[in-house]
Formats: structure tokens, C-alpha cells, sequence
């Protein structure tokens, strides 16, 4: 993930899409990120980042970012979930 993040386009219920991006974010401070170990999970809309969370996954974890990845796409999608960081609290704190 450090490399190529995870994407997912959701298209919204009441129209419109967001991207779900799980990855490694750049940081400022380091210029390599094979020294950075977050993984976040962040709704785009367009070019601006809606939401932001940092989730329990190791950057190693690619099967599981691309699980995350789809059930929030699946959530979103049905409408369970919103576009804030608050509700994606469950999906980025469980253990896949």
C-alpha cells in the first residue's frame, strides 16, 4: 500500500460518488514511505479528502486494505453508512 493505495468508487444513493482510498498518506516529514506504517482510510470527493481515519492495518496488509476497501464501498452504496470519519470508526477499528 505504501506504493499504490487501495481505491473504490462508490456511487451515493441520493446521486453523486466518492472514492474510499485506503493507504499509506504521504507525510511531509519523510521523503520515503517504506519508514511510514499508518494506513488511513479516506473518503475523496473530487480532489478534496471528506473523511479521514487511521484504521488497525499494517501497510503488508493488501487483501485486507482491499476488504476494508469494499465494505465500505458496500455501506456507503446501501446508505448505512454517511460520509464522516465517525462512521467509518467501526470498519477502520476491526481486524480483518
Amino acid at each position: 500500500m505504501r506504493a499504490a493505495p487501495v481505491i473504490e468508487h462508490a456511487s451515493l444513493p441520493k446521486g453523486g460518488t466518492v472514492t474510499v482510498w485506503v493507504g499509506v498518506p504521504d507525510d511531509p516529514y519523510f521523503d520515503d514511505k517504506k519508514n511510514l506504517t499508518t494506513v488511513d482510510i479516506q473518503l475523496h470527493e473530487g480532489n478534496a479528502v471528506i473523511a479521514s481515519l487511521s484504521t488497525v492495518l499494517d501497510p503488508e496488509q493488501d487483501s485486507e486494505a482491499r476488504q476494508l476497501a469494499r465494505e465500505v464501498r458496500a455501506a456507503l452504496e446501501a446508505g448505512e453508512i454517511g460520509l464522516h470519519a465517525s462512521e467509518l470508526e467501526p470498519f477502520a477499528d476491526r481486524l480483518r
